[in-house]
């Protein structure tokens, strides 16, 4: 087995093994970290097979494949909860984090333990600004979700344009991070802002489901 595989078993077995033991609703977010974890691994093989093939750089596999693939990769189990088990829009929500957590531990491991972790400014913006990102991603994609459920109006075109809106940040985030200076500082504070942004609607939506 390769690198990612060797490290993707020494984070998944402990939680798997622990999954067992859990009762209830606090089974949810390991079984969807895990989901996280297995995406990220299958997001890298899938966009290096279009790297291959279309012959691309490492920059516009960045901009241009891998928001599309990764964002979809990451909606698909959500959808799957979705539409099997008829969760709350919390529960959805909950979910939709530990996804995202998943995958940017996971992408964040790889990176850090390739590149190595003697810089810290370079640790500090993989853990605040790419972790974020891929947190607050998926959180379009699902928010959009939730107020279509809510209104009714759930089905493939809106579930596609809220795709598309998680996507667009995500290649936005990517194509501002690989220009020096100040675009890049801008690119790395996005995610943050964001979050912040995304976390008030958090509070509004459950003012609204009272």
């Amino acid at each position: 087995m390769i690198f990612s595989e060797n490290l993707l078993l020494c984070i998944a077995v402990p939680l798997a093994i622990a999954i067992p033991f859990l009762r209830g609703n606090t089974r949810r977010f390991p079984v969807c970290f895990l989901l996280g974890l297995g995406v990220c691994l299958l997001s890298a093989y899938i966009s290096g097979f279009f790297n291959m093939a279309f012959a691309m750089d490492g920059r516009d596999t960045a901009i241009y494949i891998s928001p599309v693939i990764e964002e979809i990769m990451k909606l698909l189990p959500l959808i799957f909860y979705m539409f099997v088990f008829l969760p709350s829009d919390e529960e959805l929500l909950h979910s939709a984090i530990a996804i995202g957590v998943g995958f940017a531990t996971f992408e964040n491991c790889c990176y850090l333990l390739t590149m190595g972790t003697e810089s810290l400014s370079f640790t500090m913006i993989r853990g605040f600004a790419v972790g974020v990102m891929h947190v607050v991603s998926i959180l379009f994609v699902t928010f959009g979700l939730v107020l279509e459920r809510r209104f009714h109006s759930l089905s493939a075109p809106e579930v596609i344009g809220a795709l598309a809106l998680s996507t667009a940040f995500h290649g936005l985030y990517n194509l501002l991070v690989s220009q020096p200076g100040i675009p890049s500082y801008i690119g790395y504070g996005l995610p943050l802002v964001t979050a912040a942004l995304l976390y008030f609607l958090f509070r509004k939506l459950r003012g609204f489901s009272a």
